[in-house]
């Protein structure tokens, strides 16, 4: 990180944390308006400090990966920051040369794909001749990448390298087992491997990344510009991908419900057995959201006051951690309940983990349960819009998951009015004890079948 944005970024930290300390959280409207291309615009101006964060969104992210070519959207959002190819009377530039360029500017611009989005994010200063110069040269990286084969082949080998040293790992083998389970056939359980990286070339590259069109951008932009820049801005950054009609994209079929429960119990020789334990869950958009949030962390998203931490942990010291999550997108995220264990305490973990799902699935929180996580979810608010890279994540998930655009104004409200009633009757409605995987990697615990 360059000093000039370290310093700024700091300096922003604390005019944010300020800004927000205070209950009405208005003095930061979010505006939204589209684009003649049909680029669509999220802002919340923030004039504290001279810096912009953006990010961009496209509808490009691993679950449009084709079933043999797993990771195509990752390595292509990777492979355009690797050269910019000539055009327009503008040389090309190497990976090294764009590097030294973004280093010049004092900014910062990379791309990346999770399971729906193929996301970029810039930072630079708001002073006019570094803004103007950092938006353009983005413009060129996200409209105009070059490319390289011989990058490819030498970024493939080092990811090949990396997926062959992870395999060692019992982690990573329970959780590849873990999602085919739970994701079955879905774009969401697709496995990125060496199989699947030895097919993909960059002509590939190019014919996923012709998706990237204006008309799809959800541009998120948080900083000190005003309505007016923020739009020149997002026309810029956009202005260099082909313009054109936007059909629709093919739609991707919903992650199918397990119809019974699975085991897998894989062998692995390690000093520590791994869980994990779940089944899908709910998408973003589910009117469920608050009383799911606020139910997993009292069963297992508080650390050492959930309720798996207190009857795995506490009482009978069967692992040091476990936890369980939601993890909902456009479509719907698994529901993991994880931990880890000696190998000869596997079953017994299992077991207990199990029965206080149930319990909770069946009864819902206490009172006090329910008190304290409002009380750690509301006073811990501020944390997390308490920067600027903050900000832009959650306006970018705003924009993302078409939220209402006071999202921000009605969190805690929205925290506030949940009942254990609610909670009780949405973890009934999402959560089936009775039909979930269970992938223990390093143990066998085929006594604990349910």
């Amino acid at each position: 990180m360059r000093l000039t944005t370290f310093l700024a970024r700091g300096a922003l930290a604390g005019f944010v944390a300020c800004a927000f300390a205070a209950p009405a959280f208005a003095a930061l409207p979010i505006q939204k308006w589209q684009q003649p291309s049909g680029a669509q615009v999220w802002l919340i101006e923030s004039p504290g400090l001279p810096m912009v964060d953006v990010e961009i969104d496209f509808d490009a992210g691993d679950r449009r990966d084709p079933a043999d070519k797993a990771g195509l959207a990752g390595v292509t959002a990777d492979m355009t920051s690797k050269g910019i190819a000539a055009r327009n009377g503008e040389p090309a530039l190497d990976e090294n040369q764009l590097g030294e360029a973004w280093a010049d500017l004092g900014a910062s611009f990379g791309g990346g794909a999770s399971l729906d989005r193929m996301s970029y994010s810039l930072r630079s200063l708001t002073y006019p001749d570094l803004l103007d110069k950092a938006v353009k040269l983005a413009a060129r990286e996200l409209g105009e990448p070059s490319f390289p084969d011989a990058i490819w082949q030498r970024e493939r080998q080092r990811m090949v390298a990396s997926i062959r040293e992870s395999n060692t790992k019992p982690g990573t083998v329970a959780a590849r087992a873990f999602g085919a389970a739970v994701y079955g056939a879905h774009p969401y359980g697709y496995d990125t491997t060496e199989e699947s990286l030895n097919r993909i070339t960059v002509q590939d590259m190019r014919n996923f990344y012709s998706a990237i069109l204006p008309c799809r951008a959800k541009v998120s932009v948080v900083g000190a510009v005003t309505r007016a820049q923020a739009d020149q801005i997002a026309a810029t950054l956009l202005s260099r991908l082909p313009a054109g009609r936007c059909e629709p994209l093919p739609p991707v079929a919903e992650v199918p419900a397990l119809t019974a429960a699975a085991e897998r119990n894989i062998p692995f020789s390690s000093a520590q057995a791994h869980v994990l334990i779940g089944q899908p869950g709910y998408k973003r958009s589910d009117p469920d959201f608050f009383p799911l949030l606020l139910g997993n962390y009292i069963l297992g998203g508080g650390g050492f006051v959930s309720r798996l931490s207190e009857e795995v942990r506490q009482k009978r010291g069967l692992s040091y951690s476990v936890y369980s999550y939601f993890a909902p997108g456009l479509h719907a995220g698994a529901f993991t309940l994880g931990l880890q264990t000696r190998p000869d305490q596997a079953a017994q973990a299992v077991q207990v983990s199990r029965d206080v799902l149930r319990r909770f699935v069946a009864e819902g929180p206490t009172e006090a349960e329910l008190k304290a996580a409002k009380d750690f979810m509301i006073g811990g608010f501020a944390l997390r819009i308490d920067s600027n890279r903050k900000l832009v994540e959650n306006l970018a998930n705003i924009a993302w998951y078409d939220l209402p655009l006071d999202y921000l104004d009605t969190w805690t409200k929205q925290v506030e009015k949940v009942t254990a009633a609610d909670i009780k009757a949405a973890f009934a409605r999402k959560v089936q004890p009775d039909r979930m995987v269970t992938v223990v990697v390093g143990a066998d615990v085929a006594s604990a079948r349910q």
